[in-house]
């Protein structure tokens, strides 16, 4: 298969469209695995009935890892947002309501544990002192809650708006858990962008889901911490470390 430029680059992959297909190009250090990890969890959303490009093959290409899927075509929701910042709320709004329909799915109990990941992020992040990531620990613990499927890392980059219908792509962090961490997630991102954003997206979820904003606060240590695990480059090491210790002093 021959692949020209990439069409968009991740810190795991690169994206390329061949044929009229998708092709997702793995990096060379990751787990020799990391394809099918992923495509499992894909597949899994498939067959909830969720909108998302349907996993086609699992191979390698030229030594690297691989996975082809369904080409969606149309925008990212993140790009009609940031061109037309005048309708942020209409855009918030198809990203809550997706959001729901992902949350409304219970979770495959063969699905990866959400408190297990998160575990083994905080552990792993070097920004952390002993003390700090007991304090989290000890916190996400305390937590109870109905496990359901969650996204992992939802935001409108990953959701293309296609023929009026929303495709949602990037199924590697998802994971059964609770839906409040799902969402503060979101809203951590979104913050990145900008604080109103994150404030209206939360508002939004709150309204039509019944959970209060404390609620879904009371993650904020617990993601924030996990998220310095993942070095991306984009976020500050600094406004996470201030959450986690702002918020686990609560």
């Amino acid at each position: 298969m021959r692949l020209d430029n990439p069409f968009a680059t991740g810190n795991t992959a690169k994206i390329y469209i061949s044929n009229n297909r998708v092709v997702k190009l793995f990096n060379d250090d990751l787990p020799q695995n990391e394809a099918i990890y992923e495509a499992k969890k894909q597949k899994y959303a498939y067959s909830c009935g969720i909108f998302v490009p349907k996993v086609l093959d699992v191979t390698k290409i030229d030594g690297k890892q691989a996975i082809i899927m369904e080409y969606i075509k149309g925008k990212t929701l993140g790009d009609l947002l940031m061109a037309n910042l005048e309708r942020a709320e209409h855009y918030i709004k198809i990203s809550v309501e997706v959001q729901q329909r992902i949350h409304a799915h219970a979770a495959n109990t063969r699905l990866e544990q959400m408190s297990d990941k998160l575990y083994r992020q905080i552990n792993a992040t070097s920004y952390l002192d002993g003390k700090q990531k007991t304090r989290l620990i000890q916190k996400l613990d305390a937590m109870t809650f109905e496990k359901r499927l969650c996204h992992g890392d939802f935001h409108p980059f990953n959701l293309i708006l296609s023929n009026e219908d929303v495709a949602i792509i990037d199924w590697v962090d998802s994971s059964a858990g609770d839906v409040r961490a799902d969402v503060y997630r979101t809203y951590l991102l979104f913050s990145q962008i900008a604080t109103e954003l994150a404030d209206r997206y939360i508002h939004l979820y709150c309204e039509k889901s019944g959970f209060s904003r404390g609620e879904i606060l009371q993650w904020a240590p617990i993601i924030a911490g996990a998220r310095l695990s993942e070095n991306v480059s984009s976020e500050s090491v600094e406004r996470l470390i201030k959450i986690v210790d702002e918020s686990t002093l609560m």
